[in-house]
This record gives structure tokens, sequence and C-alpha cells, in this order.
């Protein structure tokens, strides 16, 4: 397939995703040639039920982004911003095709490894998807990454996708694991932040 025909796929291509809900609601995304596995339908459908009370207006991160099919429905759904990171350059740059596409005006795309990132140089978020190729990368290890990186807000929200198989990994002590669930071959669930819970 052409590479300027990607951005607008037929609805029937099976190598694409769609935006379930919000403004973008029925858009379809391409999936990346290059072995992406994007966040099946009915688990973005209960990730995004479970965030409803807090989505408006956040600023959104979102790492190993693939298709950007997570950061892309935070947008749709309320979402002031979103950055989207992702180390495979050619699947940032179909990303930033569809924001252009999509008119996505508050939405970055970084290309860079997810353990290597300057957070500290990005602001804080309130909101983050970590959703790695399975069995690529440490969770525990990107989890304390990230709590020590000052990127995440008081109160941020972030979601852990992982092999069913996997157990959910030790969590820094601010962070409490406030949903959890399993569809098909998929073990997800949602952190809250509360630096408060570790006052000496």
């Amino acid at each position: 397939m052409p590479a300027k025909s990607k951005s607008k796929p037929s609805a029937h291509n099976r190598s694409t995703v769609r935006i379930i809900g919000g403004r973008l609601r029925g858009r379809r995304i391409p999936v990346p040639p290059d072995g992406v596995r994007p966040t099946p339908d009915r688990v973005r459908e209960t990730v995004f039920n479970w965030l409803t009370p807090w989505l408006t207006g956040t600023r959104c991160l979102d790492l190993f982004a693939g298709t950007g099919a997570l950061g892309l429905e935070a947008l749709s759904r309320g979402a002031a911003e979103a950055v989207f990171v992702d180390q495979n350059r050619r699947a940032a740059d179909q990303l930033r095709e569809i924001l252009r596409d999509l008119s996505c005006q508050h939405a970055r795309v970084v290309v860079a490894d997810a353990q290597r990132l300057a957070y500290a140089a990005m602001g804080s978020f309130d909101i983050v998807f970590l959703d790695p190729p399975f069995g690529t990368t440490d969770l525990q290890v990107l989890c304390k990454l990230l709590e020590s990186s000052g990127a995440l807000a008081e109160g941020a929200h972030i979601y852990m996708e992982m092999n069913r198989r996997q157990t959910l990994p030790e969590l820094p002590a601010t962070w409490t694991i406030i949903r959890e669930q399993t569809a098909g071959q998929v073990r997800f669930a949602l952190a809250e932040r509360n630096p408060a819970v570790i006052k000496e």
C-alpha cells in the first residue's frame, strides 16, 4: 500500500483501529506495519469509562504510542493536550500525519526511548498510558522512573497494560491500584498517584 494512502484507510481494512468515543468517534487510525499491537476496542472502552471523571482538560502522555490510539481517544474525549512517545521513527512519522489529518493541534510526537526520555523538560502529566510491547519492558522499572522523574502531577492516573499471564509490577509507594481487569490476552489496570500516603 502506498505510504500516502495510510492516513485514510478503508473502513474495511483490518490494519486499522477506530476511535470509539468523543468528537472523533468513528475515525479510523492505520496500524503501523512493524508489529504494533493496538489496545483492543473493548479494553479501550473500559479504560475510558474508568477515566471519564478525570479526563476533561488533562495533559496526557502516551508512552510506546504505536498507533496513538490511547492518546487520540483521550483527545477525542476532552483531554487538553497529548504527548506521544515512540522510538520507532516510522510509526512516529505516521502518527504525525494522523494528527494533521484529524486537526489535533494540541498534540506532539517525540521520537525517544521511554526509559531515556527527558521527562523533567516536559512538564507534569495528569494521565499516563503505559502500553509497551509485551515482554520488552520492565514495567516496575518504568513505573519507578516515572515516579522519580517529576513528570506526574499530584493525583495523576497511570494506565498499565500487559499480557494477562503477567502479574502487576511492584508499584511506587505513592501509587494505588483503583481498577484492574483482564480481557482476552490482556491484563490492564489503573493506578492513582497520591503523594500524601507516604508522609513522614
